[in-house]
């Protein structure tokens, strides 16, 4: 060991020599184009090979040879690679090194006359990296068929970052030119993003955090730097723990897993160990943090799984706060002085960070990153903001104080809008707010048509937070709570007491009015970490849901124990998702059975009642209704599934998903044969889904016979509105001879109807 330690000790201190050797020509007065000469000379020698190349990215995404040692001089400004092309080119595309003992066999070898390099055999080149991409290649050459080991790799990558800094403070470089949009950003701009949040806003912007300059990149002490780490990153975790425990939003439910997940990122040893080689390879504590959060951003831009993504996205934001504590600067604008109102603009955001804002003075979201299943999606729904994400260079074309409009029901942004926009804009929103007023002064009132018909309105939940709303008079209940946010929040598999600790607080907000829990409703577009998912063509009509839960039979009768245990001496009521068939239903039941009577022999309190249902969402179990209906206590139809299977239409599917209209005669048809059957045995139906959620389709819904309505909050309102207003039975003679007569979308017809009889849709 005493030998291992001497070698270790022997390699930092040529790192160091190196990086010392290189700050020294960086810091002399020597034209810029001396100074890479030299670097490449000394590079090359202190690796002990024939050859040293610096190419840098310039427009055209075209890398061009800047600098070499041991290759043809006359090939300086002359070599240029296509991103991609040959191995620098490779290494610049995938921003990954490449360490080879014979080159010209790999097949993205090519070979260029004018350099001179066919007689070097092995080859080792890393990327340089700024602001999250590729601007250069560093490569290193030999005579000698070889490769370069982890350390000589880790030193490589080492220099890369300070000949980064080079590259862009003397502008041999410019990220911005080389940028695809290159829109001036003094004009007004309409900008197309991703619909992350719901929601209208509009306020001046704030940007989240500014850049950190970092003047010192290599240490003379790397013992001393280690020291300023770890006190860092002390201090971050108590800064974190401080957040937790400060929140707004509580200490239990989602949201607290998503945050005790976020906490757990500041202990990541594979992390700190990589900052820790950063700075024993000569780097100060502030480099080798950039350093490792530069490779995270490149990696995450070659990620599609949204759990790992999200994973590496919460790692940078960790990596971005240590550096402000390093730095000792406010890690975010939240520590500034803020506008009454504004529209926070930021490349990435953590949920922690999003919660420093607090509910009160933050309208609106803009991110250059992010995603419908990110943990900020999760926290920005539960805080009421409106979010759009995939704006790209978002932070370079919104400038602090701009005019920002963040639509999130259409997913677009506006920045500096123009007069008539703005005009409009403000139209919106006042009609909003009045509406919202008139939405707030019927809240004690009945949700009762005109001709005297109730109809029950029933919250349409996810989140634990959102059961609050349950306590309004005009609501009646929880029509449907989704119960798979913890276990889309969690790395690993809830337990049973994490999963009881939620329904025990929808239990305790509710009040005693009625809740259904359906049954986790995972797989699809919805993966979760600890089950391997496998790949699907269709996902929406795989493996997921109640189709896992058979066939993982653990998972389920874990999440019955935590709901029989949270419904102690309460009702409890159940609904199945994605039941194709009724023998489907009698395996789940079964599971249920079993777990019930597990926990009656072992002497624990039961629910005072408990009633079984399914969400009506495939269309083959309505060819098999009777029987069904003969089994459950309750029916609730799921229309998103449904109406996309229905019409083979994919709604998360641009092209097909506005082919079809739900407001066809054969659907309401169907609608209202179902309700019929539902009627004839006795079973209540409910409707949730998309469908239910717009007053105009809610109306037909009337007509066909629902009068069960799950609704997020955000709808009760509207469709309050919409039930106060309307003669029924004047709708439905009105809708039946359509019905009758027509074979293709009522829809302007509603309209039509609804405007002549002033129904509030």
């Amino acid at each position: 060991m005493p030998e291992l330690h001497a070698v270790t000790k022997q390699r930092e201190r040529s790192s160091l020599a190196l990086l010392a050797e290189i700050r020294d020509v960086m810091s002399t007065a020597e034209d810029v184009q001396v100074r890479l000469n030299q670097l490449v000379a000394l590079i090359a020698g202190r690796m002990d090979s024939e050859v040293c190349s610096i190419y840098l990215l310039q427009p055209g995404r075209i890398l061009e040879l800047f600098a070499t040692a041991g290759l043809k001089q006359s090939a300086i400004h002359s070599t240029r690679l296509a991103i991609g092309q040959g191995l620098v080119g490779e290494i610049a595309a995938s921003a990954k090194p490449l360490n080879l003992a014979d080159a010209q066999n790999h097949p993205k070898f090519v070979y260029r006359e004018e350099t001179g390099e066919e007689s070097f055999q092995s080859f080792v080149g890393v990327p340089i990296l700024s602001h999250h991409q590729a601007i250069g290649v560093l490569v290193v050459q030999s005579e000698s068929a070889k490769i370069y080991s982890e350390e000589q790799l880790e030193v490589l990558q080492t220099v890369a970052m300070v000949l980064s800094e080079l590259a862009v403070g003397q502008h041999l470089v410019d990220r911005f030119a080389l940028a695809e949009d290159k829109t001036e950003t003094s004009h007004s701009k309409a900008l197309g993003g991703l619909k992350i949040s719901p929601g209208l806003a509009k306020a001046e912007a704030v940007l989240h955090r500014p850049e950190i300059e970092i003047t010192q990149l290599v240490s003379d002490d790397p013992d001393a730097e280690e020291k300023r780490l770890v006190e860092a990153i002390d201090a971050l975790r108590e800064h974190v723990d401080e957040l937790i425990e400060t929140s707004e939003m509580g200490s239990e439910g989602a949201h607290a897993d998503i945050l005790e997940t976020y906490r757990m990122f500041t202990y990541d040893r594979g992390w700190l160990n990589k900052i820790m080689l950063a700075i024993q390879s000569g780097l100060t504590a502030e480099a080798a943090v950039k350093k490792v959060l530069e490779e995270l951003r490149v990696r995450m831009e070659k990620i599609s799984n949204p759990h790992i993504r999200q994973r590496i996205e919460d790692l940078e934001d960790i990596s971005t706060r240590l550096l402000y504590h390093l730095s000792g600067v406010d890690p975010s604008s939240a520590h500034s002085e803020l506008p009454d109102s504004f529209v926070l603009i930021a490349r990435a955001l953590g949920p922690a960070e999003l919660l420093e804002y607090g509910h009160c003075r933050i309208k609106g979201l803009v991110l250059e990153k992010g995603s419908s299943a990110s943990h900020i999606a999760i926290i920005a729904k539960m805080m009421d903001i409106p979010v759009v994400a995939g704006i790209s260079g978002a932070t370079d074309i919104i400038s602090k104080g701009d005019t920002v409009i963040v639509d999130g029901d259409h997913g677009e942004v506006f920045v500096r809008p123009t007069d008539d926009i703005d005009q409009e804009i403000n139209e919106h929103l006042m009609l909003r707010a009045k509406q919202s007023a008139a939405y707030e002064a019927m809240r004690d009132l009945p949700p009762e048509t005109r001709d005297g018909v109730r109809v029950s309105l029933n919250l349409n939940i996810g989140i634990h937070l959102d059961g609050q709303q349950v306590s309004a008079n005009d609501v009646d209940g929880i029509g449907l709570f989704r119960t798979e946010l913890p276990y889309l929040t969690s790395p690993i598999f809830p337990d049973v007491d994490s999963q009881k600790r939620v329904y025990k607080e929808i239990y305790d907000k509710a009040g005693g009015k009625p809740i259904i829990f359906r049954t986790f409703d995972v797989g699809g577009d919805k993966e979760v970490p600890y089950i391997q998912m496998p790949h699907e063509e269709n996902p929406a009509m795989g493996w997921r849901a109640t189709r896992i839960a058979i066939d993982r039979p653990l998972l389920l009768k874990r999440q019955f124990r935590a709901l029989l245990e949270a419904a102690e001496k309460k009702p409890l009521r159940i609904m199945f998702p994605m039941i194709a068939t009724v023998g489907e239903f009698d395996a789940v039941k079964a599971l249920f059975d079993t777990e019930m009577e597990v926990l009656a022999k072992q002497g624990m309190p039961l629910p005072q009642e408990v009633r079984l249902g399914v969400m009506l969402e495939i269309p083959s179990l309505i060819f098999e209704l009777d029987a069904i209906l003969k089994r459950v206590d309750f029916i609730s139809i799921g229309s998103n599934d449904l109406m996309q299977f229905m019409f083979a239409a994919d709604r998360g599917n641009e092209q097909v998903a506005s082919r079809y209209d739900p407001v066809r005669p054969s659907i309401l048809r169907l609608l209202r044969q179902i309700t019929a059957q539902c009627d004839a045995a006795g079973v209540e139906l409910s409707f949730c889904g998309d469908m239910a959620t717009r007053p105009l389709e809610a109306m037909a819904l009337l007509v066909c016979g629902v009068r069960h309505l799950s609704l997020p909050p955000a709808s009760i309102g509207p469709v309050k509105a919409m039930i106060r207003s309307l003669d029924l039975e004047q709708a439905t003679k009105y809708i039946d001879s359509l019905c009758e007569t027509m074979d293709r979308s009522i829809r302007q017809n509603l309209k039509e109807f609804a405007q002549d009889h002033q129904v509030a849709v």
